[in-house]
């Protein structure tokens, strides 16, 4: 997508309506007198707007033209408030179009770093920036294979992560030829530096927060070696007995596989500090009479540092984090696996209906991998959309994507609560876990950083100056957010040009019932720990402050709806797009992850999940895929 010069004059206004230069009594760093634009935000957006589909560019393009068209440029401030909020009136397109520019606005202006590697909000923000950390590769480098031609294997494994690295690495061991076949690129310790920005960029599926296509859902996913192992919040939780019947896998079996896996990432739970924000949460708990516990994390004690640990979600500096790169991935290298990145495959080859092997773009040329046997691990959202474009798996493709849907709830206190320092989760609430037939939620912290903040406030804030004040009490707020076990799901489909496109409404009774069920959860937390001001993610309603009715504000939520023009839902798990199950018609693959119809093509991610987890999956993903590596082998 290309703005025209008209365009791009009315995308840099909008960049100073959200982050505008304000005076201020006390402003030492320059925090409330500094504009978006002071930073190339709007060149930014433009560039993150040229991936999208093409009626949604065509929509920007006409808002901003809209824009153009009423004074939008020559307004002040105010006015030009006014006139995004009279837009976002106008349709719900509008609103979203709106909400997606003034969000996208707020994101870059926050997480944008100049050539010292600082952002000029920062200090205003009480935010420290990137702590000391080691400068070089903690690990041992991996090798990684770069084709000049064509490749033949006895298995190629399609993704790095929980699933594909686990699998990568037992099927190694074991004496197979591996390929593995990773869409993003390889980071190690030498090349993270604790940016938020620069992660985005390089390690996240389509550059950060990608968005449903109905936008009613934001996701977040990795795109790297090792993918959501690489830049996850570590949090290793069992999913429940009842999920694992569920699921139909025998009880010893799946202990044994936990044990196995949890044993070669060093899951401990003796690295999980609370910082400030996870002791407003368990202090909330206490008050309240829930039940909560400290987490498990797949840390290295030997090299953990709380100082750095909730950078982690930018990769890990310290290389404490144990995830599959220097794990099962250096198994299966140790093992000769050849890892292949910058891989993305488009399909996967049939001869006389058995698998034959995939074909891939790397980095602009066409290689195919010979193979009898495929392993799809390229997680949820993407791994469907090889099926698709390949025309095997049945009619059970794409369908049944969960999400754990999720939604934050922000907290300010009167003291400064540093959430950057220490685990980004390192306690779990799991009173209301059931809330009755297997289903419920889990309440855990969150380590946002100053663009992922300031892009969820955006929704709350009605005003470049409300925007500022939340964004200068960052040190002082907390974000607690629940994950929801759920019963509906969405679909993933293929756009005009065979992409992945995501689709997902929270629309089940049940669900909605247990969501705000979730955010009273989080409201009552914040309150029992003190919080002077509580902001939720509904644009509709203005923040709750003591002394007003907690449980009416709480009630107010209902007549917000969960959608892209309400409440968004995030989701950093996403599941079930290629479940195993029984029945074709229900399910693509079989009980052991192989696909009903087409012999020699194995699931081995989240994507076979039969159902949600109900917990953060990366324990369930590898445990699974270790089973998974496993039948390969009988």
């Amino acid at each position: 997508m290309s703005l025209t010069d008209a365009q791009r004059e009315v995308l840099r206004a909008l960049v100073d309506t959200v982050v505008p230069a304000l005076e201020h009594p006390d402003d030492p760093s320059g925090f409330w007198a500094t504009p978006g634009s002071a930073l190339p935000v709007a060149p930014a957006i433009e560039e993150i707007l040229a991936q999208a589909e093409p009626e949604q560019q065509a929509g920007v393009a006409q808002l901003l033209d809209a824009l153009r068209m009423v004074g939008f440029v020559h307004g002040s401030p105010a006015v030009r408030e006014s006139l995004l909020a009279t837009v976002a009136r106008l349709s719900p397109e509008a609103a979203q179009g709106v909400a997606t520019l003034r969000s996208g606005a707020a994101l870059y202006a926050y997480s944008m770093t100049g050539d010292d590697g600082r952002n000029p909000f920062w200090a205003g923000a009480g935010f420290p920036g990137p702590q000391a950390a080691p400068s070089g590769p903690v690990h041992e480098v991996l090798p990684i294979t770069e084709p000049d031609g064509d490749l033949e294997a006895d298995v190629v494994v399609v993704g790095s992560g929980a699933g594909g690295g686990v699998v990568a690495g037992v099927l190694a061991r074991a004496g197979r030829r591996v390929v593995v076949l990773e869409a993003g690129e390889y980071f190690h310790e030498g090349h993270f530096a604790q940016q938020e920005r620069w992660a985005s960029e390089n390690m996240f599926y389509r550059g950060g927060v990608a968005g449903t296509f109905d936008g009613n859902a934001a996701l977040l996913a990795g795109r790297t070696l090792g993918g959501g192992t690489t830049i996850n919040w570590q949090n290793w939780i069992r999913p429940r007995d009842h999920v694992v019947a569920e699921w139909g896998l025998d009880p010893a079996e799946w202990d044994r596989q936990v044990t196995e896996v949890s044993a070669r990432v060093l899951a401990n739970a003796g690295c999980s500090d609370l910082n400030g924000p996870h002791q407003r949460m368990t202090a909330g708990a206490a008050a309240l009479g829930y039940s909560f516990h400290g987490t498990t994390r797949n840390v290295d004690p030997g090299r953990y540092d709380p100082k750095i640990a909730g950078y982690t979600q930018f990769g890990d500096q310290g290389g404490s984090k144990q995830s599959t790169v220097v794990t099962f991935l250096r198994d299966a290298a140790d093992a000769g696996a050849r890892i292949v990145t910058g891989a993305t495959v488009r399909r996967v080859l049939v001869s006389q209906g058995r698998a034959a092997g995939v074909e891939a773009d790397v980095r602009g040329a066409t290689v195919t991998v010979r193979a009898p046997v495929v392993v799809l691990a390229a997680g949820a959202l993407e791994t469907p959309a090889v099926l698709l474009r390949s025309g095997i798996g049945g009619p059970a493709v794409g369908r049944h994507l969960r999400l754990h849907p999720s939604s934050p709830m922000f907290g300010v206190y009167a003291d400064e609560l540093d959430p950057w320092w220490g685990p980004p989760q390192a306690a779990v609430v799991d009173q209301f876990a059931d809330l009755g037939d297997g289903h419920g939620y889990l309440v855990e912290g969150s380590q946002y950083y100053p663009g992922i903040f300031a892009h969820q406030f955006t929704a709350q804030c009605r005003t470049g100056r409300e925007h500022k004040r939340a964004m200068a009490a960052l040190n002082r707020t907390a974000d607690f957010l629940f994950i929801l076990r759920e019963h509906g799901g969405g679909h993933v489909d293929l756009d005009a040009a065979g992409e992945a496109r995501h689709h997902y409404l929270l629309s089940d009774p049940r669900d909605v019932a247990n969501f705000h069920h979730a955010l009273g959860t989080l409201a009552r937390l914040h309150e029992a720990a003190g919080a002077v001001e509580i902001r939720s993610a509904a644009p509709q309603l203005r923040p709750w402050r003591r002394g007003q009715n907690l449980e009416a504000w709480i009630e107010a939520h209902r007549a917000v709806p969960i959608d892209a023009n309400g409440i968004k839902i995030g989701s950093a798990h996403q599941m079930g797009t290629a479940r195993m199950g029984a029945d074709p018609a229900t399910s693509a693959a079989d009980q052991d992850g192989q696909l009903h119809d087409t012999p020699g093509v194995w699931i081995g991610d989240t994507s076979a999940f039969p159902s949600a987890s109900g917990s953060n999956p990366m324990l369930s993903c590898m445990a699974l895929a270790h089973r998974t590596a496993e039948r390969i082998l009988a």
